[in-house]
Formats: structure tokens, C-alpha cells, sequence
């Protein structure tokens, strides 16, 4: 039978994980993986913003390449992290399995960098280029952020899937270029809005703005209110709440 690809992964039970507020891990360790298609953006938006948060969190990376360590290299060439923050996955194959499907690999790097580097903050998991159709499993990240840029037309975020439609921050990439290749950046918010309902969209330029602001603006939102919750549960623990009472605190 054909799968439903409209469906929301992010729903309950989709995936290997569950969605729902995210519950806490040791450590509080945000993770967020950032996909979208081949040549979008995804790993300069990604030096961007180790570039722009590295001063007042703990920041880590994790790429994926299917043959390769490029994206991580390029990270490493362009300085904007320590080479023991940065950790590269060689997929062997369809980069979505290693995101969606078999995380092993992806969760073992994580979790490499978690027990180095603790406490760590941030975990950034970039997907090796993917379509419209990639996601990532919710036992791998709390959060995904989808890319897509003008560059290539103005009728992605109406073509949909689950990426554009569902992901917890849509980013259009490159608006400086719109007027070069003649794409509608209001036709392309009016697509958007329509497929994501109240899941906000970001258009950013990276060569106006190369510490990708309104990104990174919406990581430390989430990273403020984590780190409320995990000061909630901390508290309920030590007025004697329980452990039950403190594990009920869930993280946005």
C-alpha cells in the first residue's frame, strides 16, 4: 500500500519517537536538525549560526555526507567551532534513512558529543541533501528546521510535503537573489502560510545577514524556555515533589 506522505510525521507515534512537548534529557541538550534539498543552504546556515550563538551557549555539530566528511570539513575550514564540536556521518546510502529511518548512527554521534562535551547546550544534526520529503525521526531531534531557497523558483512552499508543511521552522534561503530569478517572495509567504497554518517561516539572506538573526533568535527562544522548564522540575524536585512530578515537566 502507498504511504500516506501528506500525513503529519511529527504526529503522535510517527517516526520512532512521539511528538508532543519533548521530555528532558540528562543534560537538557537541545537538538535540532536542519534539512532541505541539495544546494540550499543548509551548511552555511549552519556556519552561521555556530558563528552567532558559540558565545553564550555550548554549541555542537553533527553532518552527514554519503560518502564524504565535506560539510564537516567546511565547518572545520571556515573555523566557527572547535574540530572536538564537530562530527561527521557517512550515510553509505539515501541520507534519509540515517535521519528518518536506521538513526543509529546519527544518535551514537550525538551522544558522543553530549558525554565529551557535557553540559552542552546545542546540538545542530544537518542532513546530508534530501527533497521535500525528509524528516527526521523525533528519537533523534526535538526540533527541525526545513530549508529551501529562492533560487530554485517560487513554487516550493506550494508543492508542500512534509518537510515545508510540518517542520517546526520553514527557511527560505537567498531572497537577495528573488529579483534575479524572478521569484514572487509574497506568492512564496502566501504558499507557506497556507501549507503550515500557525508553524512560522523565516526568510533570511545570508549575504545580507550572514549570522542568520531570525534563526537564531528563534533557537534562543526555545533554549530560554528548556531551560525554564528544567529550573521547574528542578525546583519540584527539591520542594519534595517527587521524581514522578519532576518527570512530568516537559520541554518545548
Amino acid at each position: 500500500m502507498p504511504r500516506d506522505h501528506a500525513a503529519d510525521p511529527t504526529a503522535a507515534g510517527a517516526g520512532t519517537g512521539t511528538r508532543g512537548p519533548t521530555r528532558a534529557r540528562a543534560g537538557g541538550t537541545l537538538r535540532i536538525g536542519i534539512g532541505g534539498p541539495v544546494g540550499s543552504g543548509k551548511t552555511a546556515l549552519v556556519a552561521a549560526l555556530c558563528r552567532a550563538l558559540r558565545g553564550e551557549l555550548s554549541v555542537a555539530v553533527v553532518t552527514n555526507d554519503v560518502h564524504t566528511r565535506e560539510d564537516a570539513e567546511t565547518l572545520l575550514r571556515e573555523g566557527v567551532l572547535e574540530p572536538e564540536r564537530i562530527a561527521a556521518v557517512q550515510t553509505g546510502g539515501c541520507p534519509h534513512t540515517a535521519i528518518r529511518d536506521d538513526i543509529s548512527a546519527n544518535l551514537e554521534a550525538v551522544e558522543g558529543l553530549e558525554s565529551r562535551l557535557d553540559p552542552l547546550d546545542l546540538v545542530l544534526i544537518e542532513s546530508g541533501g534530501g527533497t521535500l520529503s525528509a524528516t527526521f525521526s523525533k528519537g533523534l531531534i526535538d526540533r527541525q528546521v526545513f530549508v529551501i531557497d529562492v533560487a530554485g523558483g517560487d513554487r516550493s512552499p506550494r508543492k508542500g510535503g512534509p518537510g515545508i508543511a510540518f517542520a517546526d521552522l520553514l527557511v527560505v534561503n537567498k531572497t537577495d537573489l528573488a529579483r534575479l530569478v524572478r521569484a514572487d517572495l509574497e506568492l512564496m509567504r502566501r504558499d507557506a502560510a497556507a501549507r503550515r497554518g500557525e508553524r512560522p517561516t523565516a526568510f533570511i539572506s545570508l549575504a545580507e545577514h550572514p549570522d542568520a538573526p531570525a534563526v537564531a533568535d528563534w533557537i534562543r527562544m526555545l533554549i530560554a524556555q528548556r531551560q525554564a522548564v528544567l529550573r521547574g522540575a528542578g525546583a519540584l524536585a527539591a520542594a519534595g515533589a517527587g521524581t514522578d512530578a519532576a518527570a512530568e515537566a516537559e520541554i518545548p
